[in-house]
């Protein structure tokens, strides 16, 4: 059963939707949207188990597909300009090859349509030893994690899943224990019987190792008519960290692409 998503919307013109990657949410993507709202409608949903959407125990790319095109159809979107960047990417593949009719276009953000192992043992570990009851402010959960995750921006960047309680106490607005359980799930390839028929954009950054060249042909394989651009000195988060070449990137392939 779908799921509904929070999200938020901004800007006019044909509809966009972005998907974040695993441990994000529609935060991750506020100053792309603000970019690009200018010529478009942007939504960014948080998936299942991410941001303030609701939980579930199961998480694959099955269900958060269903979810997304449940999403579309509340929204009356009959087909959309469609972004995903890691995991949101997976989700974006996924529903290529299952409802390529619903898509104008197809933007994946450094990831590839493949089976990856499951790297993020090391982070989970750390969120779930993490005595969050415990922790009084987030500088003190930012020097636990620090003993285990020694890159600040990664921490930084799951920090943001915390939240206060009713009672002033932290959480995490991810659902972290389903997250743990399901990891094989989010590591695993999206699925399809046909191939997608028609052109996108995979986007990749040249220091990141998520999309590789031996990655080329199983790329083709369900996306004969991808173009593929890289970022210099861009890693796994080029929207991030190079926001404006990343921007003028889509707004260049969503441009070319729009009816209106």
């Amino acid at each position: 059963m779908p799921i509904t998503l929070h999200f938020q919307k901004q800007g006019q013109g044909e509809a966009v939707i972005i998907l974040h990657g695993l441990f994000g949410s529609h935060e991750n993507w506020l100053s792309q949207a603000k970019l690009l709202a200018r010529n478009f409608t942007l939504y960014t949903p948080d998936l299942r188990n991410h941001g303030r959407s609701p939980h579930s125990d199961e998480i694959n790319y099955a269900l958060m597909a269903a979810d997304v095109l449940h999403f579309m159809d509340q929204h009356d979107l009959p087909s959309v300009h469609l972004i995903g960047h890691s995991m949101g990417g997976k989700v974006a593949m996924q529903i290529a090859l299952n409802h390529p009719e619903r898509l104008k276009s197809l933007i994946v953000v450094d990831i590839a349509p493949k089976v990856y192992p499951t790297h993020h043992d090391d982070i989970i570990q750390a969120l779930t030893t993490l005595k969050i009851d415990k922790i009084r402010s987030r500088r003190e959960a930012d020097a636990t994690l620090a003993q285990h995750i020694p890159q600040r921006d990664v921490r930084l960047f799951l920090l943001k899943n915390l939240q206060r309680d009713n009672n002033g106490h932290y959480q995490w607005r991810m659902n972290l224990k389903a997250l743990k359980k399901q990891q094989h799930s989010i590591a695993a390839a999206p699925s399809g019987g046909h191939s997608y028929p028609q052109a996108c954009l995979f986007i990749r950054g040249s220091r990141s190792d998520y999309i590789q060249l031996d990655d080329t042909a199983q790329v083709l394989r369900w996306f004969p008519k991808a173009q593929a651009k890289t970022i210099d000195n861009a890693g796994h988060w080029p929207h991030i960290e190079k926001p404006a070449l990343f921007a003028k990137l889509v707004l260049d392939y969503l441009t070319q692409h729009s009816t209106e």
